[in-house]
Order: C-alpha cells, then structure tokens, then sequence
C-alpha cells in the first residue's frame, strides 16, 4: 500500500491522546489510556503479521479498528472501569465481516458542529513578518505543510483539509460550521470566509452538506444589529453564541435584558429559531459563572419557540462523570440540572451536544456512561445532538467508530435507570434528532444526498483511502498557548 501518510504504520485508526479543540488547556492521558494505545500498537503487529499485511494495512482496515478498540477494552478493564465498553467480539480483530457488523453503518450522520483556520484570513495581517502563526501546533507538521507560502502548513487546518476529513475519510453526511468567540475586527474565520468553504463543498454539487452558523456576541456593540445581515447575505442555519465570553472579559446570561434576551428576541423575529450556544469547557476563572447551565432552563422555558442546542452539554474536561447529583451544578449535571427545575425534560427545546465531549470521554468509558447515559434518562433519547468539534481533531471517523461500538453496562442501566444504547438510540443521536431543530425533512435531504457528486467523490476514493489518523489541535501547554498568542487570546 501507497501512502502518504504514516507509511509506517505509527498511528492508530482511533486516537486517544491529549488534543484540545483550542478552548481548554489539554489534559494528559492517564496511565490506562497510555495502557490501551501500547496495547493497541502491540496488538496492530501482531495481527498484522498473522493476516500477512504490513502494519499500515492492517490500521487502515476494518479489522484494525477492532483490534484498536479491544485494547482499550482490554486497558479499562485493567483499571476496573466496567461501567462502559466497547462491544466487539475478539474475532473482529481479524475477521472483516465481524468488524464491520461492529464499527460500520449506513447512518444518516449529521455532525452540528465543526470548525477551521483560514489559512490566508485578516486575522494574520497582525502577524509580524517572517513569523510562523501557530507553527507550534502538531498541524504543521502534516503533509500539506509544504508548499510556496512560507505558511504554507496553515493549510493542515484549513478548508480543504476539513472537506477531506470530514467528507472523504468519515461517514458524515451533513455539517454545521461554526465560529469562534471573537472581536469584530479579530475573528480567525469570518462569515465570508465560510460562505467560501460552503463553495467548495458546491463544487461538488454538494449544496446540502454544509450549514453555516452565524456569530453573535450579544455583549459586544453591533453584533445584534449584524444579525439581519448575516440572514440575508448568507442564508445562516443557526446563531452560534459563547455566553462566558465578552470583548471586556465578562459574560452574559440568556436572562440578562439588555444582552441575553434582547439576542432571543431578534432570533425569534428574523425566524431563525436555533441556538447553539458553547456551555462548559470554560475559559478557565474569568467569567467562569458564565460557563454554567443555569440560565438555560429560564430562556427555554421562556422562548419555547426556539431551540436551544447545548455545545458541549456543560461537561467540564478533567471532571468525571457520575450518577446525577442534584447538588453539583456543574458539568453534565448543571444541564440537567436546569432542565428538570424548569419543568423541561423529555422532547423540550433543549438539546444535548456532543462536540469535544464524547472524544474526551472515549478514553474514559466509566464516565462516557454516565454522561450519555444522563443525557439520554434526562433530556430524552430524541434529545441529544451528534457534534465532533472537527477538523482539531483530525478527521471524525474514529469518533463515529467508537460510539456505534460503545454500551452502557447492564450494571449501571439497571442501577441509575439508563436506557441501553440501542441502534435505534445511536441512529437518532448521529443524526435523526438534529433534523427537528434545523427544520429538515429526512426524506428530502437524504434523496438530495444520494449520489450527489460528494457521495460518487466519496464511493471511487474509499477503496484507495489514506487517512492521516492525526489529530490537528494543541496537545501541550505550550502549544494551547501558542494557538492562544496567534488567535489574539481568543478560542478556537
């Protein structure tokens, strides 16, 4: 096998390491995460050996992300960690059919929330010459680096890197890209810049597979009244919003007047009823209250008309998740939390999202149980939005991977009330349940999808696809922090 990535077969198909999508300083693996990638290599040679294919052939296949998971089974369990896991049979480390059954699918995969770097945006004109913006990061080092820019390797993290991760090496169907908190005169990706990327996808007569977000901060003067324009020039799906951020570094609540509420009236007039809106993962102490779900029940209740989509679902990155408590106000707790006081619950506007969440907690199965398994007794299993927070992550395949295979213990269904994460459950969790609140039929966008150009690009490139298996965002501090010095303090 030919390949431009990874010839050597050094990275594995499904990634845990510490990559932060830019918005948290990243965290290092436990001992039994490091556990599960060494076992996973160790795995890879052998099975590799005995199939008779090199090592990159044997990651690439179906086989090889088997084989990958089963070591992380295999990692937890040395941990004691039961409360999660991923269900394969040991045969599907070396028969494909098994691990097909196990790690692949047909369904409708609709990610809401994605991002990317400009690579030749406004936000690097403050760059000093001869400066390389971001060069820290492990982006700069992928296989698009070289080219005649001297800044060439931006483009690792740039639109044409995200259609290929996200449109050719993984099963998603539609895309949600969303923006950053940011200045007016700052933001690293404008709405123009993304109307740019959407052309691409065009391109590929793949006209249906990308929505845009548009960008409010209701705290920062002009925003609101940018809102009919950002309608009418460029045809948004949603209002994307971070309430712990503001230019003076204070935050708002969605029940503050003059900010909060005054953004929700102008959403419910301009009839664009979706808001996505980033809940924990905060900013470190700054405005940390900011962060919380508290005023998320209030607004849904108060606005029923609109939607609330909860990026992130208020986990909080180094916290475990548990059995709810009511008396902790904070993570995936805060958000139900709120929901449950306000008399919300099941088929309400609020709706869980998984972006950064989930591939967190793919190296954690005992708390990815409990948090799925909250959101799904609280919220309702038509109630929680697939989101990868792609391209920091490289291409979201493995995520998609991960979750078809993972289960809840019987255990801890039987003693907390969890459902069990059926097909039916993981099917509307990957897409079904996002078509409610961007008002979508299925039976429309699926019939556009179907053998467009991007699904006959996608059909003629699998079987000769070479996926990188790298992740994109900062892994050290010292690389958060470079991304933070190049972004003007702002998060990605």
């Amino acid at each position: 096998m030919n390949s431009l990535h990874d010839p050597d077969g050094l990275r594995l198909p499904i990634k845990l390491d510490s990559t932060s999508n830019g918005e948290f300083e990243p965290l290092p693996l436990d001992h039994y995460a490091k556990l599960a990638n060494d076992l996973a290599m160790e795995a890879a040679a052998t099975n590799a050996k005995r199939l008779g294919q090199s090592r990159r052939e044997f990651l690439v296949s179906t086989c090889g992300v088997a084989s990958t998971l089963l070591a992380f089974n295999a990692a937890q369990a040395a941990g004691g960690r039961t409360g999660g896991r991923y269900a394969l049979a040991p045969e599907a480390a070396l028969e494909e059919e098994v691990a097909v059954a196990a790690v692949s699918g047909d369904e409708f995969i609709f990610d809401v929330q994605g991002h990317f770097v400009n690579p030749e945006g406004a936000w690097l004109k403050s760059v000093p010459d001869g400066a390389k913006p971001l060069s820290g990061m492990p982006a700069a080092s992928c296989s698009l680096a070289n080219g005649p820019s001297p800044r060439a390797y931006l483009n690792c993290i740039g639109p044409e890197a995200f259609v290929k991760d996200v449109f050719m090496d993984s099963d998603t169907d539609v895309m949600v890209l969303s923006f950053v908190p940011s200045t007016r005169e700052g933001e690293p990706l404008t709405i123009e810049e993304a109307a740019s990327t959407r052309e691409i996808v065009a391109q590929l007569e793949g006209t249906h597979r990308l929505l845009l977000h548009g960008r409010v901060n209701p705290n920062q003067a002009g925003d609101i009244e940018d809102m009919q324009r950002l309608k009418e020039g460029f045809g948004i799906s949603a209002w994307k919003t971070y309430t712990q951020w503001g230019p003076e570094g204070k935050g708002f609540f969605f029940t503050d007047e003059d900010t909060g509420v005054r953004f929700l009236e102008t959403a419910r007039e301009l009839a664009v009823p979706v808001i996505a809106v980033h809940k924990g993962i905060p900013f470190g102490q700054q405005s940390y209250e900011h962060s919380l779900c508290t005023d998320i029940g209030p607004a849904a209740k108060r606005f029923p008309d609109l939607s609330f989509l909860i990026y992130h679902s208020g986990f909080i990155p180094g916290q475990a998740e548990g059995p709810y408590d009511p008396e902790r106000n904070e993570g995936i707790d805060g958000l139900v939390k709120t929901v449950l006081e306000n008399g919300l619950s099941h088929g309400s506007n609020v709706y869980a999202e998984l972006g950064s969440t989930w591939r967190f907690l793919m190296r954690d199965p005992d708390s990815a149980a409990h948090a799925l398994g909250k959101m799904l007794k609280y919220l309702g299993e038509d109630n929680v939005l697939w989101g990868t927070d792609s391209i920091w992550y490289g291409s979201p395949q493995d995520q998609i991977q991960a979750f078809r295979a993972f289960e809840i213990s019987e255990e801890l269904q039987e003693k907390h009330g969890y459902p069990a994460l059926t097909p039916e459950i993981k099917a509307k969790v990957f897409g079904l349940n996002a078509l409610k609140p961007y008002n979508i039929e299925r039976s429309e966008i699926q019939g556009k999808l179907s053998k467009d150009a991007v699904d006959t690009a996608r059909l003629a490139y699998r079987p000769m696809a070479d996926p990188h298996y790298s992740t994109l965002g900062p892994k050290t501090r010292r690389e958060f922090l470079n991304l933070m010095k190049w972004t003007g303090g702002n998060h990605a």
